[in-house]
């Protein structure tokens, strides 16, 4: 194994070495390449040893001297770039910058080197000196790659070493240790002890010395065990041992040498001395050898058995008379001589080196002319024959024997001999004829044995051969790339360049070989789909051609390929391979000019559109392009169009898609959009350009697709069709690729500066005013221009007023105004813009003056007038102006208008005059008041070409006048008896001060109403407006309506009346239910559904809280009470307080006894209001009170019950004198009352789920294993439980399970088990089960056989069908409950038997096995008036109601016990005979000898094990512990009774066992007996000295309380008596029963 190993660890190197090489070469051109970082490491080691030898002493030119015919060294290597990641593990940087070219430059590697020093031999010194040192540089290469493979190999087998080690440790102490609390740290390692330090040490690598400081134990290393004296050889033995096998050896090679001589002499002589050569070689090697048998002795001796194998030899001579030479194989000294071949002299007999060439039996007998049979030129129907004739080559009559051919093509006439009776003389022929008879054109083999007396046959070949015909059709027709759905014709040419006429025939793979050629001939395309070829039949002759169409139909994308056969009519045949690859339309935009573009966010987008272009803003009427490619993906030309439609927007959400209703297809006729070309070809696999122009004729946003449609696109065909045939062709246009273009038309940005022209100051009339200004022009493209003219008032003029400006340019102008009417003006001058939809507007704003005159007071105050009185005011009006003006004072026209008057109330002197230059007059205004009126009038003065003057006049004409601002108050809030407060307000519509006071109520309603006013007299001033407070108080409920109050002001005529109305409301409440839903919300009930519904999965026993809330809608105070009819609890539950427990106060403030405390005061609430013993239970915690005006209060009703089943109650609400509100109750609980621990009946929380009741770990088939449960009753009710035990069972294909049951599917049962049949029970008092609410259950009335007799009245069974979910499969074998119908009393107990029986396992199954159940509790109730009360409570039963489940978990596996040897490490005895002798011989023989082993048996499962040791003698097993003496022999049978004492082992502990062997005298005497009588168990073995052993071999079994037994472990014996020598006995090989061989101490050693 090691030289294997070795050759394989040097294999990888050198490959490593050539593979580094290749990669040195190529490392300079990635510098940067991290995964051939390790590369270059290794190849730099071979390079440095190379560079240490060579460097110094042979420069570079004596190098180039030495070596003509290499090319020049290269230039030096660059050096290399540091990484650019910081934690690359590359360095090849730091040694290219170090060792610079012995880095970086060529590796001379193997190749080189070899060729190098194989052709060395230049007469050069330098080079013979380089070469030896590069040979020197190779072999320390190779040597320190062998050092290191050794290294690797030794560090290896070192770790595997100590893994092994450490494993074993580790299992060895698990054993040992059973469950420690405290993990132990690993065993510690060996790897110390396994490496060789020095090794390491030498060769400078890390050693285990370096890293461990404690000191090597001193003890000397073990000593190797010395090889005794008789195993030694002694001198002489030696001498003859060498002696013996060197002349075996010669003697080997001598015979040898001989038999291959030997094999060439046929002569007597010849065979004598042969004879007699192996004679003497034989017995040589049989004096050399050891005799294998013993008896040796009675042998020949040597001398003796030469004699008689030479008188053997000399009897055989006698017989070699001289035979007939025909009788001899030709050529030989005794038979005929070969007329072709010459005869051989014989080699001399003593010569060993002579090596035949040429043997005797090669001569040939006969010659056959023609040596082959060859036809040509044939055809079908005729025969043809030929001539074979046969030759006799040797000096000796010959007879022959020819065989036919075996093909029914070729016949064998009769032979034509030169004489009679069939024999050929020596040079004569015989002559047979051979007849062809070919059925076609195909080539034909045979042939024909002739059999002669010499030991090879002669064979004569038989060959039909005819120039056949050769096409050059390809054998790959490739018909190219079509589109899927497609069709494709391509021609092929095929010309006959053969020397022959040959038919063919084309027909598919599969066809052939087909039945008939008629079957597969047609005359049209020969079809194997996609592909047909036609024509499929034809014929050519030599030099002619037919052309093949290839039909190609690609159903499926990517290459297809089909074989095609052509059949030629010489049977000869030809794979055609036709391929074709379909391919679908790709398209795609690789490049726009400027970019693709993305929708903004919120922008609508065309649904269909694969790519967005967006155009930026461009004016009118001017033109943007935009340059696209398009590749054509595929192989195929394809037409194309382009259309350009309106886009699909629609709104989407994120993750919505689009439907295909909303898809529209409308050519946008009004696009400004246009490409170019807008049709044409796509050329196979290329790019197209095409140019996109947007040019906007009108101001909006354009919005287009562009849509590529591809012309005459087949539809894809599907791949089912087996004839072309059945292919339906369809073309039509398709759209491939969809562009969304969307560009905006901006208007022409033209700014003018300023862009308005407002002239500071007042101008004069007549004058022109003269401004300058600029146009800019900000737009993509020229403008041109042309400004407007105003002249119908004023003259308004810009200069130039046509022209263009360029982009981005701005001009001057200037703008012209002449006033013509005194006063301010604004103008708007417009300037057309060509092919812009508005105009550019200069705003300009002047003013023009002229006269002014203006007045000296800002108004006129005539103030507070009494009706009839004149008032009279002077007012100057001056003219500041330098012209003369004309002027005329009035009242404006619209302010009379307005009083509707016709004639003005103002006297006005002067009223017109003209004044000068800043001239002066006075103007007297006198007003009379003839009738009240607030008068707020404007005078005008007009000023001819000048500005007018405007003079507001003020004055109030009043008397007194006091008014209500309602004359009428409606109290909306106004109750029985509760006073009602409004507001109004008295006003003053005059500046004079008014009193008032109020007066008494008035109407029919007035003695049944109190009003109040505050204040109820008092002074109004000026306009004042006073409040007043009214207060009604109502002491009926009768609509008011005639109701009035007057009040009375001083200085009118009537009183003022103020009408007061209102309707009266009683006592209103509203009684609503608070619900709170599943998310936490709560939500209320309206009045006219309130139902109180507590739930329908109410748990037990915990209290449900539901919130009833009393709104009084009105300020009146009333009484309540909330009454339940049937289920009430007594009021006194709240006030029952739960007792302290007896602990120290200070524990009491703990969260545990707090928690506690609040557990145990919430089950003395629902235990206080179960007490009544109804099963359910509603109170009401505020039962009666006061409601508050306005008040809403929310009361809480708190529900439970300890029994299941559904509870209706009604909760009567009496609130004041309303009607009794009634609400219906509704309470659904569920749960069972039943349970396996009492303290769960008190407990609180909605589900109790009951303790998995665990059998722990039994033995396969073991006894049955019971547990005891007792189910406590908490509710007031006696409950039947039916028990069935489930398995588990999970089947998709099962899911649910139908039930049927004729009668009951639960009824009462005996004591026996017997069902107990009620014939006189009414159908309602029968103990069945309702149908639940969630189970299909159909049910059919069907009469007993006694109601059709017409005997007594018999209950009808009911046939029950139902339907639930599917869990488990009825078991009763694994798990059983015992009694399986029992009564549990109500606040009682009963107590059930659960049994768990192992099963039993299979012999292969070695871990433990699970088995998991359930056992359900189906709840009946037997009392009527447990199951229903009519109208308040009813209970399902039986399937309809959840049964009480109680989990079962057991585990089964095999009894076994874990065996471990105490100190030998294997159970195995030695026994010498010498044992029985004592060591005072004095004593006699011993008559028995004990030996002991002790046996270990651990116990790693969880399960108590009984069990007994049974073996038979002469082996004996006790308990461990127990004092053996090896010569008492009367403790046997005391031993014996043990092995039948029952032993017991608890989980995961241990036990010693003592197992001892018996050594006596009876055994010894057992090597006498024959095979026949040899006892069981027992063999008898005589190794090759003579040595004697006996072998007993017993198992130890182990016998379980489950009748299974344990095979613990073998028991072999080995006992021998051996020959001393030396006056001791050898130590004894022994194999023991796991296979492994030892040597065992002697007794003297141990």
């Amino acid at each position: 194994m090691e030289p294997e190993s070795k050759k394989e660890l040097q294999s990888p190197a050198s490959s490593f070495v050539m593979s580094s090489e290749t990669m040195w070469e190529s490392t300079p051109r990635q510098p940067e390449s991290t995964s051939l970082s390790w590369s270059p490491r290794k190849s730099l080691r071979s390079l440095t040893v190379f560079t240490d030898y060579c460097q110094f002493g042979y420069p570079t030119r004596s190098l180039r001297a030495g070596f003509q015919e290499l090319p020049p060294l290269p230039e030096p290597q660059t050096l290399r770039l540091r990484p650019a990641s910081l934690r690359t593990q590359d360095i090849s940087h730091l040694l290219a910058r170090v060792f610079r070219n012995l880095y970086t430059a060529q590796v001379i590697g193997d190749d080189l080197s070899d060729s190098l020093i194989k052709a060395r031999g230049s007469e050069d010194a330098r080079h013979e000196e380089f070469l030896d040192q590069l040979q020197q540089a190779r072999a320390i290469y190779k040597k320190r790659l062998d050092d290191v493979a050794m290294l690797e190999k030794h560090i290896t087998q070192a770790r595997a070493r100590d893994i092994a080690e450490t494993e074993h440790a580790t299992k060895q102490g698990r054993l040992h240790v059973v469950e420690a609390p405290v993990k132990l740290p690993p065993v510690k390692t060996v790897f110390r002890w396994c490496i060789d330090n020095e090794l390491m040490q030498k060769h400078h690598l890390i050693s285990t010395e370096d890293y461990y400081n404690d000191p090597l134990p001193f003890c000397p290393a073990p000593k190797r065990s010395p090889t005794p004296m008789y195993s030694k050889m002694t001198f002489s033995c030696e001498k003859r041992f060498t002696h013996k096998s060197d002349l075996e050896r010669k003697a080997e090679e001598h015979c040898r040498k001989l038999v291959e001589f030997d094999d060439l002499e046929y002569t007597t002589d010849s065979l004598r001395s042969v004879s007699k050569t192996k004679g003497k070689t034989k017995v040589t090697i049989k004096k050399a050898s050891t005799p294998a048998n013993k008896k040796w002795m009675e042998h020949l001796q040597v001398p003796q058995r030469a004699l008689d194998r030479r008188l053997l030899a000399r009897m055989q001579n006698r017989n070699h008379y001289l035979k007939n030479p025909r009788f001899f194989p030709p050529n030989t000294p005794h038979g005929g001589k070969s007329l072709i071949v010459p005869s051989r002299k014989p080699e001399r007999r003593g010569s060993l080196s002579a090596k035949p060439e040429w043997s005797c039996t090669d001569a040939p007998v006969f010659l056959a002319k023609p040596a082959v049979g060859f036809f040509t030129d044939y055809e079908i129907g005729p025969v043809y024959e030929m001539v074979i004739a046969l030759q006799n080559t040797t000096s000796t009559s010959r007879y022959l024997r020819v065989l036919p051919p075996s093909s029914p093509y070729f016949a064998l006439g009769l032979g034509m001999f030169p004489g009679k009776g069939g024999m050929v003389a020596p040079g004569m022929t015989c002559q047979y004829i051979v007849q062809f008879i070919p059925d076609c054109l195909g080539d034909f083999d045979d042939f024909i044995l002739v059999e002669t007396q010499s030991p090879h046959t002669l064979v004569i070949p038989l060959q039909a051969r005819r120039p056949p015909p050769v096409l050059t059709l390809s054998p790959v027709l490739d018909c190219g790339h079509c589109l899927i759905g497609g069709v494709k014709i391509t021609k092929f040419i095929c010309k006959n360049v053969g020397f022959s006429v040959g038919k063919f025939c084309i027909m598919a793979q599969k066809s052939w070989p087909p039945p008939s050629f008629r079957a597969v001939a047609t005359t049209g395309f020969v079809e194997q789909p996609p592909f047909g070829i036609m024509p499929s039949v034809f014929e050519l002759a030599p030099g002619y051609a037919v052309l093949l169409e290839v039909l190609f139909l690609p159903t499926g994308l990517g290459k297809a390929e089909e074989t095609f056969v052509i059949v030629c009519d010489n049977c000869q045949t030809k794979e055609v391979v036709v391929v074709g690859t379909g391919q679908l339309v790709a398209l795609d935009l690789i490049y726009v000019s400027g970019g693709k573009s993305e929708p903004e966010p919120g922008e609508l987008k065309d649904l269909t559109a694969q790519y967005f272009i967006r155009f930026e803003p461009e004016n009118v009427q001017s033109i943007a392009r935009k340059q696209l490619i398009i590749r054509n993906a595929t192989h195929v030309e394809l037409a194309f169009h382009w259309q350009i439609m309106k886009p699909n927007l629609q709104p989407l959400m994120p993750g919505e898609t689009h439907s295909l209703d909303s898809i529209k297809c409308h050519p946008d006729r009004e696009t400004a959009f246009s490409i170019i070309p807008e049709k044409g070809i796509l050329q196979a696999h290329s790019d197209h350009e095409f140019i996109l122009s947007f040019s906007p004729y009108e101001l909006k946003c354009f919005h287009s697709v562009l849509q590529m449609v591809l012309e005459a696109v087949p539809e894809p065909l599907s791949s089912g069709a087996e004839n072309l045939g059945d292919y339906s062709y369809s073309v039509d246009d398709v759209i491939v690729l969809e562009i969304e273009v969307k560009g905006l038309a901006e208007p022409f940005q033209v700014l003018l500066e300023p862009y308005a022209l407002i002239i500071p100051g007042e101008s004069y009339v007549g004058i022109t005013v003269k401004k300058d200004f600029k146009m800019w022009n900000n737009s993509k493209s020229p403008i041109r221009y042309m400004w407007g003219k105003v002249s119908d008032c004023h003259i308004v003029e810009v200069t130039p007023c046509t022209g263009v400006i360029e982009p981005n340019e701005v001009e001057d102008f200037e703008l012209n105004l002449t006033g013509g009417v005194p006063g301010p003006t604004i103008q708007d001058l417009e300037c057309e813009i060509k092919d812009s939809p508005c105009p550019v507007v200069l705003h300009i704003e002047a003013t023009f003056k002229g006269p002014v005159v203006v007045i000296d007071v800002p108004a006129l105050q005539f103030g507070l007038l009494r009706l009839g009185k004149k008032a009279s005011i002077s007012i100057q009006v001056r003219n500041i102006s330098q012209l003369s003006a004309v002027w005329h004072l009035k009242e404006s026209p619209g302010c009379l208008a307005e009083r509707h008057e016709d004639a003005s109330s103002l006297d006005i002197d002067p009223f017109c005059g003209q004044l000068p230059p800043l001239g002066e007059c006075r103007v007297t205004i006198t007003l009379e008041a003839s009738h009240c009126q607030r008068l707020q009038t404007v005078l005008e003065l007009e000023v001819e070409n000048g500005p007018w003057s405007y003079l507001p006049v003020y004055a109030e004409v009043q008397q007194p006048h006091v008014y209500l601002q309602n004359s009428h108050v409606e109290f909306s809030n106004l109750y029985l008896g509760v006073p009602a407060k409004s507001k109004t307000m008295l006003i003053n519509g005059t500046l004079l001060p008014t009193r008032f006071h109020w007066g008494k109520l008035l109407g029919a309603q007035a003695a049944l109403c109190k009003m109040t006013v505050s204040p109820k007299r008092g002074l109004l001033g000026p306009s004042e407006e006073l409040q007043l407070n009214l207060e009604l108080t109502a002491h009926t409920e009768e609509t008011l309506t005639d109701l009035v109050l007057p009040c009375h002001v001083s200085g009118m005529e009537e009183p003022l009346a103020l009408g007061i109305s209102g309707k009266p409301l009683g006592l209103q409440v509203t009684i609503t239910i608070s619900v709170v839903e599943s998310g936490g919300s709560a939500v209320s009930a309206s009045q006219e559904e309130l139902r109180l519904d507590f739930g329908s999965k109410v748990p037990l026993r915990t209290p449900v809280i539901r919130q009833i809330i009393l709104t009084n809608c009105s300020p009146i105070h009333t009484p309540f009470s909330l009454t339940f009819v049937y289920f009430g609890s007594p009021q006194d539950s709240l006030d029952n307080k739960t007792s302290v427990p007896d602990v120290p106060p200070a524990l009491l403030k703990s969260a545990h006894i707090q928690e506690h405390m609040a557990k145990k005061e919430r089950l003395d609430f629902v235990e206080s209001l179960l007490s009544h013993r109804k099963g359910a239970a509603f109170f009401p915690h505020i039962s009666q009170g006061k409601l508050g005006a306005y008040q809403q209060l929310s009361i809480n009703i708190t529900g439970c019950a300890n029994m299941w089943g559904e509870y209706w109650d009604e909760l009567l609400c009496t609130v004041g004198n309303l009607p009794v509100t009634v609400i219906p109750v509704y309470m659904a609980v569920v749960g069972c009352p039943i349970s396996t621990l009492r303290n769960t009946c008190y407990s609180v929380a909605p589900f109790q789920k009951e303790p998995i009741t665990r059998f722990g770990t039994q033995i396969s088939g073991g006894d049955t294993v019971t547990r005891s449960l007792r189910l406590f009753n908490s509710s007031h009710c006696d409950i039947r439980l039916d028990w069935e035990t489930y398995i588990p069972e999970e089947k998709e294909d099962q899911l649910l399970e139908l039930l049927v049951f004729y009668g009951p599917p639960f009824p009462l049962r005996d004591q026996d088990g017997n069902e107990i049949v009620y014939p006189e029970t009414s159908e309602a008092s029968l103990p069945g089960s309702p149908c639940p609410s969630n189970v299909s259950v159909s049910s059919h009335t069907v009469p007993s056989l006694g109601s059709r007799s017409g005997g007594t009245r018999v209950e009808e069974q009911i046939i029950s069908v139902i339907l639930q979910g599917h869990d488990g499969v009825p078991s009763s074998h694994i798990y059983q409950i015992s009694p399986k119908q029992v009564v549990i009393p109500a606040g009682d107990y009963r107590t059930i038997h659960i049994s768990f029986t192992p099963t039993v396992l299979a012999p292969g199954v070695m871990h433990k096995v699970g088995y998991t159940g359930y056992a359900l509790g189906f709840m009946s109730l037997d009392k009527e008036t447990d199951r229903q009360i009519p109208g308040r409570m009813q209970r399902l039963q039986g399937f309809a109601v959840g049964p009480l489940r109680l989990d079962l978990n057991g585990h089964v596996r095999h009894a076994q016990l874990h065996a471990e040897l105490d100190n030998s490490g294997y159970l195995e005895f030695w026994c010498q005979a010498s044992d029985l002798i004592p060591q005072n011989p004095c004593c006699g023989v011993l008559s028995e000898w004990l030996t002991v082993r002790h046996l270990k048996l651990t116990n790693t499962t969880e399960i108590l094990y009984y069990f007994r040791a049974q073996v038979s003698r002469p082996f004996l097993v006790s308990q461990g512990g127990a004092d053996w003496d090896n010569r008492a022999s009367h403790q046997c049978e005391e031993e014996m009774a043990s092995t039948a004492q029952q032993l017991e082992i608890h989980p995961q502990e241990n036990m010693l066992v003592d197992v001892s062997f018996s050594l006596s005298l009876e055994l010894l005497s057992y090597q006498k007996l024959s095979d026949d009588q040899m006892l069981p168990g027992v063999a008898i073995q005589e190794s090759e000295d003579g040595e004697r052993k006996m072998v007993f071999t017993q198992n130890l079994l182990l016998g379980f309380t489950n009748q299974t037994v344990q095979a613990c472990s073998r028991l072999p014996l080995t006992s021998s008596t051996p020959r001393e020598e030396d006056g001791r006995h050898p130590a004894p090989r022994v194999r023991d029963w796991r296979g492994k061989s030892r040597v065992l101490p002697r007794r003297g050693d141990r």
